[in-house]
């Protein structure tokens, strides 16, 4: 542990995982900015010489509150379940300003913390950690006893909408090929950025494939969505820039990526596996 003149110690509440104290760094026994520190107590004033334990971490001047990545995966999760803080942070045993807490600021929970927030969340230690990022979904064991359920239209537009990462299959000069594109749902229809010349460009004038899924890993369960339909470019200045303004994202390709395309399903299908009897 390193710190500066400035910089604020947080001390975790041992039995909830919340944030006990904390206070200002205003004295350095050490030139490299190791331990011991004097600290003025944000709720006495009082300056004490404190030995930071595993329950401390230091947050540095100036910082401002942002999600570490844990933070992030955890709130990612909760989101996409439907929990609220509260109702996680109650199946997890923690306080909810700690679960707050650790969704908008970097931080190192400890194992047990990840292991009660994993079992709230239904998912794995590893997955809050970003275990397995660089890997394929779905290597875990199939379900004993798995059943394959068709999807009716409204499912697969609800699963569909709003947004997310889904896969469009084209047919280009040098082939097929599936090309991964951060899309929109708007009035029905499903609208990707891209450039011109690019791969899912070739997408515009002929009829294609849009595919959308979700694994979930931990209970070796997920479905998926296709869409099938004419693409064709967005050209209405208007048109398009109400599709700029209501984009939740960017696109995570990066670059100048202006040229909008839609897509509109006349085959909308979809599965789901589940376990036998659900």
């Amino acid at each position: 542990m390193r710190a500066h003149l400035g910089d604020h110690l947080v001390i975790e509440s041992p039995a909830t995982g919340a944030t006990g104290r904390d206070g200002e760094i205003v004295g350095l026994r050490h030139e490299d900015g190791t331990p011991p520190y004097d600290v003025r107590w944000s709720d006495t004033h009082e300056v004490t010489l404190v030995f930071p334990g595993p329950d401390a971490h230091v947050r540095p001047h100036g910082h401002e509150p942002n999600p570490g990545d844990i933070g992030r995966r955890v709130a990612a999760e909760r989101d996409r379940r439907g929990l609220s803080r509260e109702e996680t942070a109650r199946r997890a045993r923690m306080a909810p300003d700690y679960l707050a807490y650790l969704e908008e600021h970097p931080g190192d929970p400890s194992q047990a913390t990840l292991v009660r927030l994993a079992g709230a969340l239904g998912t794995s230690v590893q997955a809050l950690r970003g275990g397995g990022a660089d890997l394929p979904p779905g290597r875990g064991a199939a379900l004993l006893h798995p059943e394959l359920h068709d999807l009716a239209p409204q499912e697969c537009l609800t699963l569909l909408s709003t947004h997310g990462v889904g896969r469009v299959a084209v047919t280009t000069s040098g082939g097929p090929a599936v090309i991964p594109v951060n899309y929109e749902v708007v009035d029905g229809a499903i609208a990707f950025r891209t450039a011109p010349g690019s791969a899912p460009a070739a997408a515009v004038g002929s009829e294609v494939a849009f595919e959308v899924d979700h694994v979930d890993e931990t209970m070796s369960r997920g479905w998926s969505v296709l869409a099938v339909g004419p693409a064709r470019e967005v050209t209405e200045p208007d048109e398009a820039r109400r599709l700029t303004e209501g984009a939740h994202t960017e696109p995570w390709a990066g670059g100048e990526r202006g040229m909008w395309v839609s897509v509109r399903p006349l085959r909308l299908t979809g599965r789901r596996i589940t376990p036998a009897g659900h």
